[in-house]
């Protein structure tokens, strides 16, 4: 039996704010769960809604073949949606909103 993975650190440039993405979770769920709301729509990863630039870290996709061109993951753009994160993450979403606590 392996040990559990620790769940990967994200912070969301430029606010600055962190949440942890556990494998069990896209990095677009995580955010959710962490009281953040980034950009989505299809969360499928066809609709492009959610594209957004990875300054730092990798990820794995749920889906064989993203919305992404060759030159975009080349460049670093990621589909958050269906992107878990495989390394602590630096993604930049100037549209990210922190929710409030009802």
């Amino acid at each position: 039996m392996s040990e559990a993975a620790r769940p990967f650190s994200v912070r969301i440039e430029p606010s600055g704010k962190t949440f942890e993405a556990p494998d069990s979770l896209t990095v677009l769920e995580a955010a959710g769960f962490a009281g953040l709301r980034l950009p989505r729509s299809c969360r499928n990863g066809t609709c492009r809604t959610c594209l957004c630039q990875m300054k730092e870290g990798e990820v794995r996709y749920t889906i064989e073949w993203p919305g992404l061109t060759r030159e975009e993951k080349t460049e670093g753009l990621i589909l958050p949606c269906v992107a878990i994160a495989a390394s602590d993450l630096v993604i930049e979403v100037p549209d990210a909103v922190e929710l409030q606590n009802t």
